[in-house]
């Protein structure tokens, strides 16, 4: 129960006197964690769920539930500095428009900055920012995320389809490409348990690591955000690189580790995702560039030319995946 503690604590002892309604959804947890909740902290709201929904349907719930002007998305492995709501606060309330903020993000154990937001690669890979001068992006991770309940819901929230993983990068690249800025905040700041939750996702000893499931969902939702968000122009330059290179890939590693479920597991399912889902896909691809509001250079603003898994390839080798 520490995770929660840390997180559910961190809430509580906010600066500003700000009022704060508390959401947690359960995902069919059978460690006590509801009992404990409703013990320890009474005035949380708890969702129940009778089985395991996923990220993107639990944020639904809880933002349909939510009374306030403002929702602020929080990972229950994630603790928010002291006045971190203060300066989202302060900082909505500048901007005076409707926008996705966030703010620095620790290493919850070693306080190691990871990012202050994300560029993109054009394959929709997060590149971390740690300028805090850099303060559009174009991602902002969903473990600590600002945005007005009425932005949400102009967004039609996360891709309950989805399941977990790529939910906020859906998020970033619409309300990018409909006006609305995603910005990162240079100060304050919240502490991340990174891969707590889900396995993976950083680097540990030099090498990074992660797990099957979190690449093939990586993978496949990064293959439906460039489908459905990238405008033409750039939809029929990348798109088909994008998958040429997901195969070589896919190859690649199986060949190189003598595994076929590499190819099988992670990167098969994301062609054989868009192709069962593409009436689906070319539906909701409509509806969301009909409302772009932003020229093509403008969208590009945040991405960044190259490639940045040959970045970290380069840095610290095939990953390990278990």
């Amino acid at each position: 129960m520490e995770v929660i503690d840390d997180c559910l604590r961190s809430v509580l002892e906010q600066q500003g006197d700000i009022p704060v309604e508390i959401l947690v959804h359960d995902d069919a947890s059978s460690d006590g964690s509801v009992a404990y909740i409703r013990q320890r902290y009474p005035d949380a709201r708890v969702i129940v769920s009778d089985s395991n929904v996923g990220f993107c349907v639990a944020n639904n719930r809880m933002a349909a539930e939510a009374r306030g002007q403002y929702l602020l998305l929080l990972n229950n492995d994630a603790a928010l500095y002291p006045d971190a709501m203060q300066t989202l606060l302060s900082e909505a309330d500048r901007i005076d428009r409707p926008a996705i903020l966030s703010l620095p993000q620790y290493d919850f154990d070693s306080g190691e900055l990871l990012d202050i937001g994300s560029l993109l690669d054009p394959f929709l890979n997060p590149v971390p920012n740690r300028d805090p001068d850099q303060s559009e992006v174009g991602m902002v991770m969903g473990a600590c995320l600002w945005i007005p309940k009425a932005l949400w819901q102009e967004l039609d929230g996360f891709p309950t389809w989805f399941g977990s993983i790529g939910e906020d990068l859906y998020l970033c690249c619409r309300a990018r490409l409909a006006g609305h800025p995603v910005c990162a905040l240079g100060h304050s700041g919240y502490r991340h348990r990174v891969g707590a939750s889900f396995g993976g996702g950083k680097a540990m000893a030099g090498r990074l690591v992660t797990t099957f499931r979190r690449r093939a969902l990586s993978e496949r939702n990064k293959t439906f955000v460039m489908a459905i968000t990238y405008p033409l122009p750039l939809l029929a330059l990348v798109l088909p690189v994008h998958l040429l290179l997901l195969l070589v890939e896919g190859l690649l590693l199986s060949i190189i580790r003598r595994q076929r479920e590499f190819f099988v597991r992670i990167y098969l399912p994301a062609f054989m995702s868009l192709f069962r889902q593409q009436m689906q896909v070319r539906a909701i691809r409509r509806t969301v560039q009909g409302k772009r509001r932003v020229s093509l250079r403008t969208y590009l603003s945040a991405i960044t030319p190259w490639p940045y898994k040959l970045r970290m390839l380069f840095k610290h080798g095939l990953p390990k995946v278990h």
